[in-house]
Order: structure tokens, then C-alpha cells, then sequence
């Protein structure tokens, strides 16, 4: 008898395993009822357990079949803006890409910008910052600082009261022509403006906003006539380097790139630089490496992979593909089809907690990009699709 019970129990050992494994599921499968489904919907938005009533609320919508709604009351609680927004979008302000970094004007603005649904294919063009609310006695906005938001942070304000909006223009003296979203935030001009020769903000732009990397996107077919002097075309002494490796980047950065040509961030005096009409000197450095380069006149841009296999990435048809300055560009950028699911793409790993993995995640991924653009790129719409999509995860 004990030798059939402990085969017995082998036997059914697996199919008990699953039984238990099952509800875990994956992608959209239902995760317990809508009480379950709802704390957890909850806990993913805001990171902590809603409250009673709230809980009662989110759990008959989703009953309802209302699910959005309840993800919606979950963005209600402070916290989305406090820790789960903040997260988020901090990675995005410093090469190191750390969440550990204190509260500066780029996650602010971010944060007010998905608070009031701005529409978020403006975040690379627009006029725009958020401050904290004037009557709460800290210390004023400065360009040569951060003290304003750290002070936020570090006395404990609620970001999703606490922020206002305003303008780079009225508050920085940038004039409104030369503003381009986040790009000219005094955060992003400190991480990605400072020496170097500027092309770090176009990279770190597209692999924050348009989730791909130079090496991702090389194309070697591209006219090369604007890469800068500073490119050795013959690296170690070989040019067949720069024909395979080199040119395949800068073809197409070094003529986007352009765009910076005006701007510049002085460490000594910890703020941004704007000389209009004068291209910054590190646009011309290094001109012994290749003295027949090209010599950077002005802030003139133009997108070379319009063309090629990077018009995968899925360019606006309505703009011309070219312009001048920093904001011109944020345009080009924000409106193209990597863009809106790029921000799909980063919500669904902040909601779902793991990169898509299957047909299905992918389909939703599509569905909700689609959804994106026709919200007017609402980004709450995204946390809410998405977070409803992972809820049974």
C-alpha cells in the first residue's frame, strides 16, 4: 500500500502544481476576483494598498467592467506622482540613467505634464516647465541651481498639488523660439549639454524617447557630407573603420545634431546657454582630424533617415523633415511612430514588470499605441490600458 500511495502521489504531484501555478498566469489571464484584481491594479499605479472605500470603488468597477476607471482612481492617489511617476521618468534626466537622483525641472515637468494630460507629443517642442506652487515659500526658481526642487522634495510637498504650470520663457529668459520641452530644461542641459560636442542629447534623446540606440539604427547607405571635422575618417589609420562603424551613426546624428549648435551648459555658472547666431566653439573642435569635415555654420537640421530603413521608425509625413533649432526638431522626434510607442513601451515595463514576452503582449502594444495617439497622447490613458492589461500578472 505505501508503495502505490507514493506512487500515487508522484503521479499527481505535476497536475497538483499547476492547479496551484494557475491563477498566477501571465499576459491578461485573471488574477482572483475583482477584489484581488483591484489591490493589485492599485499597487502597481501607486505602489501602495488603496484604502477601504477606495478599494470598494476600483472592485465594483472592475465587476462593472469598468477597469479603466478603477486604474484611474488609482492615479488619483498621491503617490502615482510622487514615487511611482517620479521613478519613472528620472532615469531619464542623467547619463547614468539612476532613479536615485533628486527631484530636478525636466521630472517635474514630465510629472505636471501627465498630471493635467497634456499632450505628451509635445514633450520635446513645447514651452513649458512646472515649479512649485509659489505660496509655498521655497526658494525661487534659479538657472544656475536646483534648489527649488530639491527643497520641494526634501520638505515633503505632494507633486500632485504642489507643481504649477509656467513657461521656460517667463522663467529662464530662454525667448520661447528657442525652447524645446525637457531638452532645454536646465537638467537635461546639465547632463547632456555639458563639454562633449552635444551629440550626447540627440542620443540619450532617442534612446530615452524613441527607445532605440545609435548602434541599433546604423545605416551606412546615408551621405556622409555632414559629419563634422572631428571624425577621423580613418581611425588607427584605416578608413575601412569609418566606412563600416563610424559613418553608419553619424550620417544620420550629425546632421540632427545640428540643432544644438546654439546651445551650451556652463558648469562654473550651472545653468544653460543660448548664443543665437553663434554656434557654440565645441562644434568646431578637433578640426585637424579631418579638416575637410564638415564646418557647422548654423543650426540647420535635417533628418537624412526620412530615407532608408530607418523611415521604419515611422516619420510624421506632415512635416518637412527639416528646420532650425532645437524645438523644430523636438517636433520631428515626438511625432513619429517610435515615439508614442516608445512611451508604451516604458509604461508597459513599469505597470507589467517585465519586458513584453509573447504575440499577445505585442498585439497589446499596438493596440494601446493606437490609442495613444488618438487620446491625443494622453500618457494617463497608457498607465491605465496598460496597468489593466498586467493586472492578472
Amino acid at each position: 500500500m505505501k508503495r502505490i500511495s507514493h506512487r500515487v502521489s508522484r503521479t499527481l504531484l505535476p497536475a497538483l502544481m499547476l492547479v496551484i501555478l494557475l491563477p498566477l498566469g501571465s499576459g491578461n489571464a485573471a488574477w482572483g476576483g475583482p477584489r484581488e484584481q483591484a489591490k493589485r491594479l492599485h499597487d502597481r499605479i501607486a505602489g501602495v494598498p488603496p484604502g477601504a472605500a477606495v478599494l470598494d470603488s476600483m472592485a465594483a468597477d472592475i465587476m462593472a467592467g469598468r477597469a479603466e476607471d478603477a486604474a484611474f482612481t488609482a492615479m488619483e492617489h498621491s503617490a502615482f506622482y510622487n514615487v511611482t511617476l517620479k521613478h519613472f521618468v528620472t532615469p531619464w534626466t542623467n547619463e547614468e540613467q539612476t532613479a536615485f537622483a533628486p527631484l530636478n525641472d525636466y521630472t517635474a515637468t514630465v510629472i505636471g505634464m501627465v498630471r493635467d494630460e497634456v499632450p505628451f507629443n509635445t514633450l520635446l517642442s513645447a514651452d513649458i516647465l512646472y515649479v512649485g506652487d509659489p505660496g509655498l515659500g521655497l526658494p525661487p526658481y534659479s538657472t544656475g541651481n536646483n534648489d527649488h526642487y530639491e527643497a520641494l522634495e526634501s520638505q515633503g510637498h505632494d507633486l500632485k498639488t504642489a507643481l504649477v504650470r509656467t513657461t521656460q520663457s517667463a522663467v529662464t529668459g530662454l525667448p520661447a523660439a528657442a525652447t524645446a520641452g525637457v531638452m532645454t530644461t536646465r537638467a537635461a542641459a546639465r547632463a547632456f549639454f555639458v563639454a562633449g560636442t552635444n551629440r550626447a542629447m540627440f542620443r540619450f534623446t532617442l534612446l530615452n524617447h524613441l527607445c532605440t540606440d545609435l548602434e541599433q539604427i546604423k545605416d551606412n547607405t546615408r551621405p556622409t557630407d555632414r559629419i563634422r571635422q572631428d571624425v577621423s575618417r580613418s581611425p588607427g589609420g584605416d578608413s575601412r573603420i569609418f566606412l563600416n562603424s563610424c559613418a553608419g551613426c553619424h550620417s544620420g546624428m550629425d546632421p540632427m545634431a545640428q540643432a544644438f549648435a546654439y546651445y551650451d551648459y556652463d558648469e562654473d555658472a550651472g545653468r544653460l546657454i543660448y548664443t543665437p547666431g553663434t554656434v557654440r566653439p565645441k562644434y568646431l573642435i578637433n578640426a585637424d582630424n579631418f579638416k575637410y569635415g564638415y564646418v557647422t555654420p548654423d543650426d540647420r537640421w535635417d533628418n537624412y533617415w526620412r530615407s532608408g530603413p530607418n523611415a521604419l521608425l515611422g516619420w510624421d509625413g506632415g512635416l518637412p523633415g527639416s528646420g532650425s533649432g532645437a524645438k523644430s526638431l523636438g517636433m520631428e522626434l515626438e511625432n513619429s511612430e517610435a515615439f508614442a510607442r516608445c512611451q508604451v513601451q516604458k509604461v508597459f515595463r513599469a505597470m507589467c514588470l517585465r519586458e513584453p514576452g509573447n504575440s499577445a503582449d505585442r498585439n497589446q502594444i499596438d493596440v494601446i499605441t493606437a490609442a495613444f495617439k488618438t487620446s491625443n497622447y494622453n500618457l494617463k490613458q497608457v498607465f491605465a490600458k496598460t496597468a489593466v492589461y498586467c493586472m492578472g500578472d
